[in-house]
């Protein structure tokens, strides 16, 4: 069990991808999305019972996703992390599991070839760093952090100070450790992962595309935050970077993916976290 949820792995065709849960969040998400009001997400059917719960209220999931290919174990986000000083209640100071939920599905921080980040907002960068004797020092020993240059550009003359030290304490001391690549946005990991451009949420912001033995997958990144954004792909966040930007984005993908057989692996999507684009009138639908 990882922090009260079941692990979750897929295979896609020689690749296998599992879910470690940091946290889940029920409850009203409209700091993040201002259009997921109960009463917008009544009028969307088929997000019951995965992606709503009882009152109506959106479900968001905190997770990372360990991509294993080529004999490669890469880590995908790395979520809030503990002792950090957040202003967000249950982000705040964390002390939560994750490093032991990490060996419980099999993969010690020890064992972590790559870290990736999709983009470098607070709960994408977190474990990147864990405290020991009062300073930051990179969590997976291991590992090499790749990261776009766009991206780490950007914070570091803008940076998310509203959310707490973020490049100081989960960037920068990944960087001075020298455990940095910089990457472009279409960098290729192995032959099986490939980095696909989705700005727009934020300047360098990349998903996640996987093809082995004829199969697909796309961990989204943050081009969409709930599943609700495929009826609504008009739908900002209102943490969007360039909110005409990322709404372009967004419906380009869909467009894109729909009614193929390709696995869209939401980086905050809850319960199933996986499903099919497919066309649903004028817009899409998620299909678990």
């Amino acid at each position: 069990m990882t922090a009260g949820h079941a692990v979750q792995r897929w295979k896609i065709g020689d690749v296998t991808i599992t879910k470690v849960v940091e946290l889940e969040i029920p409850g009203a998400m409209t700091w993040i999305l201002p259009d997921a009001t109960t009463e917008n997400l009544a009028a969307v059917p088929w997000l019951k019972p995965h992606f709503i719960d009882d009152a109506g209220d959106p479900i968001m999931s905190v997770h990372a996703l360990v991509v294993e290919s080529e004999g490669q174990r890469i880590l995908v986000d790395t979520c809030v992390g503990n002792d950090k000083k957040r202003p967000i209640p249950g982000w705040d100071l964390r002390q939560g599991p994750f490093l032991q939920d990490l060996v419980s599905a099999g993969h010690p921080a020890e064992s972590i070839d790559t870290v990736l980040c999709t983009h470098l907002h607070v709960d994408h960068v977190g474990w990147n760093t864990r405290l020991e004797n009062g300073r930051w020092v990179p969590t997976f020993d291991n590992a090499r952090y790749l990261w776009n240059r766009d991206e780490y550009d950007y914070w570091t003359a803008h940076p998310e100070e509203q959310m707490g030290d973020v490049m100081g304490d989960s960037v920068q001391p990944v960087l001075d450790a020298g455990r940095v690549d910089f990457v472009e946005p279409t960098h290729v990991v192995t032959s099986e992962v490939v980095l696909e451009p989705t700005p727009g949420h934020t300047p360098g912001h990349v998903s996640v595309h996987i093809t082995s033995a004829g199969e697909e997958a796309v961990i989204t990144g943050d081009l969409m935050h709930h599943p609700v954004q495929c009826a609504h792909p008009e739908w900002a966040a209102s943490v969007d970077y360039d909110k005409e930007q990322a709404r372009a984005t967004r419906l380009q993908f869909l467009e894109r993916y729909a009614d193929r057989p390709v696995l869209i692996m939401g980086t905050h999507f809850a319960g199933p976290t996986v499903g099919r684009v497919v066309r649903d009138g004028d817009a899409f639908r998620l299909d678990v």
